[in-house]
């Protein structure tokens, strides 16, 4: 079952159109990494997915929910860290969680206060005494206490020291394992590498890939040198973006599958040739630079 559902889902403010058409599906029990430069429009997905925004065309559903027509139902089983929190300035995690826990009527405070010792968080530190990590670590506590069907993070480790991302990650590796299908937005691929199974990437509000990351591995450039026995007469074949030629080495990038490299350097008198591991942020920086020569043409 897929638990989050998009139709040519839209959403227009008078002229601008800050998503168009998005159709996604997130498969129950993923991992999935939502990515995309600010101003993409990976929030405003969100929010529509919740059922705070109304659409402006298409539809999506949660849970098997129309987020907007049935919103209260679409988000029980959901929890939520949205990218700006905003959080009273009274709330601990000690009383944050024992609110949460009178409104979804169920045990979780002894969870919560596990999760804030995992994440360094001091459970009776107010808000108002919090810096902007400490405020991070209590949204994911208060999204992540109830152990939800369906987890919906954007960006939830941007204001994380690096221990605590590491220490992020495998919490979230342990739900996906137990069952809870996580989305992750974030502007980094490598962020959800390791992470996450599955990645969509939005551009200027248009879905530009919607792969495993294992394919995009395969599509990601690698740097590779190529050393010849003898002088290379000829254009490089398409695959090959070279930054340094001469007759006899030549330095650049591999823009294809690298069984298309061996084929052909089968047929070359090749004396050496290393490498590099796929480049993934290359890749996801290319979508964005395709995006900003549209936007020029």
């Amino acid at each position: 079952m897929d638990l989050v559902i998009t139709e040519q889902l839209a959403k227009r403010y008078g002229a601008r159109t800050a998503l168009a058409g998005l159709d996604l599906r997130v498969p129950e029990g993923s991992l999935f990494g939502f990515l995309g430069p600010n101003g993409a429009g990976k929030s405003t997905t969100l929010r529509l997915l919740l059922g705070f925004l109304r659409p402006s065309a298409g539809r999506a559903l949660l849970c098997g929910f129309d987020a907007w027509r049935d919103g209260k139902r679409a988000r029980a089983e959901v929890g939520y860290l949205p990218g700006e929190l905003r959080l009273p300035g009274w709330m601990s995690a000690a009383s944050g969680l024992a609110l949460v826990e009178r409104v979804r009527k169920r045990a979780l405070v002894r969870r919560g206060l596990e999760l804030a010792e995992r994440l360094g968080l001091d459970a009776q530190v107010r808000a108002r005494q919090m810096s902007s990590g400490m405020r991070q670590k209590l949204g994911l506590v208060l999204a992540l206490a109830h152990e939800p069907r369906l987890l919906v993070l954007d960006e939830p480790s941007s204001a994380l020291d690096p221990l605590v991302q590491l220490e992020l990650q495998a919490i979230l590796r342990e739900r996906s394992q137990a069952g809870t299908t996580i989305l992750f937005s974030s502007h980094s691929l490598a962020e959800v590498d390791g992470l996450c199974e599955r990645v969509a990437i939005l551009r200027e509000g248009r879905l530009v890939a919607h792969e495993s990351l294992a394919t995009l591995r395969a599509l990601a450039p690698r740097h590779v040198v190529l050393r010849f026995e003898k002088p290379r007469v000829g254009e490089p074949p398409e695959f090959l973006e070279l930054e340094t030629r001469t007759p006899t080495l030549w330095r650049g990038e591999l823009c294809g599958p690298v069984q298309e490299l061996l084929r052909w350097a089968a047929k070359e008198s090749i004396a050496d040739l290393s490498l590099g591991e796929a480049d993934l942020e290359s890749l996801f920086h290319r979508h964005y630079r395709g995006a900003a020569s549209e936007a020029r043409a």
